[in-house]
């Protein structure tokens, strides 16, 4: 059975990732965030890319 990451598809999940993802970049540009805001971010979208394979 082939990787789906390797045979083409785009499965819905990799589509969640990639929404929740830019949706957490948008929010880290938006202004008016406290340090720790931007921290909880950071840590967060550092999540998400990692289990995406692109960390």
């Amino acid at each position: 059975m082939e990787n789906p990451k390797t045979s083409g598809q785009y499965t819905c999940t990799e589509y969640r990732e990639e929404m929740i993802l830019l949706g957490l970049q948008k929010r880290l540009s938006s202004e008016g965030l406290t340090p720790e805001e931007k921290e909880s971010l950071l840590k967060e979208i550092a999540k998400v890319e990692k289990q995406m394979g692109i960390d």
